[in-house]
């Protein structure tokens, strides 16, 4: 392993989390490194603790000790921000308002590790030397580093050193990104990447407003430009798919006419809605908006795998495979 020497000049990234032995984000077997910091806001959303782009404070009840601690309850913890409920259970709640500048000092107070910071500051070099630790195995599974988020584009300039340096130690690149971002951000980052996985939520204008909270004539011209202006980096569209909001033939079709006329656009996959983030709402004091939304079908995610197949020439063996 090649452990670099710090450059004091080289940009720092608000880092939300590494996570190893990924195999659905990009070839092979990789690392994902998630940055904080998201231009949207789907309501749909898995990774709530990504949005905010410094680091904030979470909360799990389930580890706290209660009435027998009480040491969130002092200084030098803010007056009011915890406290508990006369009558009510042995945990401490929480004035998410007060407690919003609670730091990483503050957090690391608690002994039961029911306060936990999500987020830090961390050198291009950090990173890359956890992700380089499993080289081998990137080698031998043709995989490598995905950056994620959040959003990549809302920190191109860490985002383009770490890719810049992964290729420098003969890593692979991938990144996911929404593109709801500048041009200027694209143009930083994507000259480092080999694969582009891309979300393309709504086609809609209005309805990519309602359910992101922004319209999409910004996301789908970068991502035009972008497939034009990088032709040698693959691109794989994607779609979280959630019944009653894009989990339908229309949108399928829409994408498809809209990444097909691109060569370098070597894929579309569908990611079914779930709902394995829902516990982070609470950690975080925030509401979660889709309550009442399903997963998709195991029938219509076959019926809409199957338009998308076709469109890409897979049949038999090949499109039951996915490839």
């Amino acid at each position: 392993m090649s452990s670099q020497p710090v450059n004091p000049s080289a940009p720092t990234g608000i880092v939300l989390n590494i996570q190893r032995y990924c195999s659905h984000d990009g070839p092979g077997i990789r690392t994902n490194v998630f940055l904080k910091g998201c231009s949207l806001r789907c309501k749909w959303c898995g990774n709530p603790e990504s949005i905010a782009k410094k680091p904030e404070m979470s909360y799990d009840a389930q580890k706290c000790s209660g009435r027998q601690c009480g040491i969130c309850l002092k200084p030098p913890f803010p007056e009011g921000a915890f406290y508990f409920v006369d009558g009510g259970e042995d945990r401490v709640k929480v004035n998410w308002h007060l407690a919003s500048d609670c730091d990483e000092a503050l957090v690391a107070l608690c002994p039961t590790g029911a306060l936990e910071m999500f987020g830090k500051t961390m050198t291009v070099d950090e990173v890359l030397d956890e992700v380089e630790k499993d080289s081998s195995i990137y080698r031998s599974t043709g995989g490598g580093m995905t950056i994620s988020g959040g959003e990549v584009m809302l920190q191109p300039d860490f985002a383009a050193a770490l890719l810049k340096g992964a290729h420098e130690r003969g890593i692979n690149t991938a990144i996911e990104t929404a593109c709801n971002a500048p041009w200027a951000n694209l143009e930083k980052v994507l000259p480092h990447v080999d694969t582009m996985l891309h979300d393309h939520k709504l086609t809609v204008p209005e309805r990519h407003k309602k359910w992101t909270g922004v319209e999409n004539k910004r996301i789908l011209e970068n991502f035009k430009r972008a497939y034009e202006t990088f032709p040698d980096v693959d691109f794989i569209a994607r779609t979280p798919l959630i019944p009653g909001v894009n989990a339908d033939e229309e949108h399928i079709r829409a994408v498809l006419a809209f990444i097909r006329p691109y060569k370098n656009v070597i894929d579309y996959e569908l990611l079914p809605y779930h709902r394995f983030g829902l516990g982070k709402y609470e950690s975080l004091g925030v509401v979660y908006e889709l309550d009442d939304y399903k997963t998709p079908s195991d029938d219509l995610v076959r019926h809409l795998q199957a338009i998308i197949d076709e469109a890409f020439g897979r049949t038999g063996p090949a499109a039951a495979a996915g490839k």
